[in-house]
């Protein structure tokens, strides 16, 4: 059986203020095992809920098992870009500004990585698939079977910030001429070949083996049109909360809180601002980090971010 434990889960639950709204419906947009949906169900009284999405079939259907006898927890097989779907699927289609709070925990789960099958470690022979849904879309063989090197180079600089792109995506054109690249260990191993230096403590192949599954997945815009989303369904003082484990990822979130904690620059210096100009968000604290025993526990959450804001009132 995989497991999977849940990053920053303290600090995700004082973030989110339970406390304060046991009887809250709360949005736990990356399901993956449950670990952080089961801690804030233990804080909710029975008036509360939790609404949680995962694009993942196997996660839906193993937290179907799970939580089978807890009707506060609604499942829903959708990607979180697809938020506001997610909530006509559970009936609720007077969602504004109910919400008391959001969780997004971004990236790959840990089964997802230690199921050899699904195709996203470089450390386990599986076909080269990555897809978090593969239920649907094209796998990570058939996306790379198709690309041009020009754009394969810039997916892996920009999502894998490699800086041997240009040596790893020629070689991956060059292998393809002659044959098809169809498992995780194929692509590992030439692209091993392509890198003349290595990372201490890296594997060559990680940060394109991270790009290429970004790509498949998109998630940097499944990031963007849930936040878009996300904002307008949370109630005054309700709570979002991010995990990132990349720097892409976590610019755009830093971004997003940013820009939506200060009014429209239109009416800069000006002493009234129309209601739908005014900032929407507060930030929380400072970008939490996880403590140095939680990295021991688990070494998987050493990259990972949490940033937090709050709805204020309009």
């Amino acid at each position: 059986m995989f497991t999977h434990e849940p990053v920053l889960l303290k600090e995700v639950l004082e973030a989110l203020s339970l406390d304060e709204h046991r009887d809250g419906i709360f949005i736990d947009a990356t399901f993956g095992r449950g670990g952080h949906s089961a801690e804030i169900l233990q804080r909710l009284n029975e008036q509360g809920r939790v609404i949680a999405l995962d694009r993942d079939p196997t996660a839906i259907a193993a937290g179907q098992e799970r939580f089978k006898h807890d009707s506060r927890l609604c499942l829903v097989h959708r990607a979180f870009g697809q938020l506001h779907d997610a909530f006509g699927v559970v009936g609720m289609t007077e969602i504004m500004g109910k919400i008391s709070g959001a969780l997004f925990d971004l990236g790959v789960s840990s089964p997802q990585l230690d199921e050899a099958m699904r195709g996203f470690s470089f450390m386990r022979e599986g076909p080269l698939d990555m897809r978090m849904d593969n239920s649907s879309g094209i796998s990570a063989a058939e996306w790379v079977a198709k690309i041009s090197e020009r754009d394969l180079q810039k997916i892996i600089a920009e999502y894998g910030e490699e800086r041997f792109a240009r040596r790893i995506a020629n070689a991956i054109i060059t292998y393809r001429r002659e044959q098809p690249i169809t498992t995780t260990t194929q692509l590992a191993q030439l692209i091993d070949a392509a890198v003349p230096r290595r990372e201490p403590g890296k594997h060559p192949a990680t940060r394109t083996f991270q790009a290429i599954r970004m790509a498949v997945n998109n998630e940097l815009e499944q990031i963007q049109q849930a936040l878009a989303q996300v904002i307008n369904v949370l109630k005054p003082s309700g709570r979002l909360c991010v995990i990132s484990f990349h720097s892409l990822e976590d610019q755009l979130v830093k971004r997003f809180m940013q820009t939506h904690s200060q009014d429209d620059p239109m009416y800069a210096g000006m002493p009234n601002v129309p209601k739908d100009k005014r900032a929407q968000l507060k930030r929380v604290g400072k970008a939490i980090h996880p403590s140095d025993s939680e990295v021991q526990r688990n070494p998987r959450a050493r990259s990972a971010i949490l940033r937090v804001a709050e709805k204020v009132a309009a």
